[in-house]
């Protein structure tokens, strides 16, 4: 039997230049690797200082068989130098200027093959591109259009000129790129940014599911240095928001009604989305006068609430008499605001009373669900119109 020399694992390795100077000046920045395998293996490329120190390029990498060829620009993983103040992760960095001894290492679990040479790194460009003063505000986010919480602003200072990207992380790893909004300082240049995430409720579409996310930034520079920072965003509530006028139907206790006398209605309320609905009062069963209004008692507009109104032709505002979706024993507390909560109806009830006979009469009385500083819906806009005369009172 003749015994055959086991071939070598990695039966070549080389850099095409010795000396590199990676600033992205075009010149000499980066260098082509060249190596070859006779059967598969993990590949290791690391660089060795003076004192030993390793910076790894690429760390137990499987490859097949065969020449490879990649290139190199100077950068490897992330480290800290001594008296360096980072506030984020360094990803990826230049070496610093230096002599170095590069390793070509292969591994198939059954030997271990290196080859090794002299790479010489100057001029580098090892100014990281730090990000400073991150954070994610608030820290609850509750997508559902009730005026609360419902947008996130993330805040950075970038220290460079660096490509900035802000995404959001569920716990399967899954991202959601979060845009930047327009500033003073332009996109991916040196200064203050603002990134601003609202969970696409405004545009109609579902936010993410409830739950705790991470926000990560990343910067990578024009060399290719990386690093990231992060932080938590807890999404609770979170959906579009959905209800209206059950039946479209509302009930007025009258069709003629004398002067001094009250008008009264009646209407059910249904939520029928997936995230709870705010409302603020007065409660139903609240009665106005005609020439009142919300305002004249307090209950001023508030963006993201929900309240009912009637309307009618001669009216100088849209729906000046509002009520609140339910009584506080129907809705339910979360802070110190009151919900309709999904799939909930109430009956909301409530009076006017006539005071004066308007220059039309007779005239319309109709209903809505009013979205505050939102919208009113088709479907819930001027729902049942009832024709009611005013008799003077003589």
């Amino acid at each position: 039997m003749v015994n055959t020399p086991t071939k070598s694992l990695l039966t070549s390795a080389e850099f095409q230049y010795d000396t590199i100077s990676p600033n992205a000046d075009n010149i000499n920045d980066i260098t082509a690797i060249n190596y070859s395998l006779s059967r598969p293996a993990n590949v290791s490329i690391y660089f060795m200082n003076k004192n030993e120190q390793k910076y790894y390029f690429r760390e137990s990498k499987p490859r097949q068989s065969g020449q490879h060829t990649l290139l190199f620009s100077g950068v490897v993983k992330g480290f800290q130098l001594p008296e360096e103040n980072i506030e984020g992760k360094i990803i990826s960095r230049t070496l610093p200027n230096d002599e170095y001894t590069w390793i070509i290492e292969a591994n198939d679990n059954t030997s271990i093959d290196r080859k090794t040479g002299q790479i010489n790194v100057i001029l580098t460009e090892d100014n990281l591109p730090d990000i400073k003063g991150f954070s994610v505000s608030p820290s609850l986010f509750t997508p559902n259009r009730d005026g609360i919480s419902d947008r996130v602003w993330i805040n950075l200072f970038l220290s460079k000129n660096a490509d900035i990207e802000v995404n959001l992380i569920d716990a399967n790893g899954i991202s959601l790129p979060i845009a930047e909004r327009a500033g003073t300082t332009p996109a991916n240049k040196k200064g203050f940014h603002t990134f601003e995430y609202e969970g696409g409720v405004d545009l109609g579409v579902s936010p993410p599911l409830d739950g705790t996310y991470k926000v990560i930034a990343k910067a990578t520079d024009k060399i290719g240095q990386k690093t990231s920072v992060d932080g938590k965003l807890d999404i609770k509530y979170g959906g579009i928001p959905r209800a209206d006028i059950v039946n479209a139907d509302i009930e007025f206790s009258e069709t003629t009604i004398v002067q001094g006398n009250q008008l009264k209605f009646s209407m059910t309320i249904e939520n029928y989305g997936s995230s709870p609905i705010r409302t603020t009062g007065p409660e139903p069963g609240f009665t106005y006068s005609q020439n009142e209004n919300a305002n004249t008692h307090g209950w001023y507009e508030e963006s993201g609430a929900w309240r009912v109104g009637i309307d009618c032709d001669t009216c100088i505002r849209d729906y000046p008499w509002r009520w609140s979706l339910g009584t506080k024993d129907e809705l339910t507390k979360i802070d110190n605001y009151w919900y309709l909560m999904p799939g909930q109806r109430t009956t909301v009830t409530g009076t006017i009373k006539i005071t004066d006979i308007p220059a039309r009469n007779p005239l319309y009385f109709w209903g809505g669900l009013i979205h505050e500083d939102v919208e009113i819906s088709n479907i819930n806009n001027r729902v049942d119109p009832h024709f009611i005369h005013i008799i003077p009172n003589n």
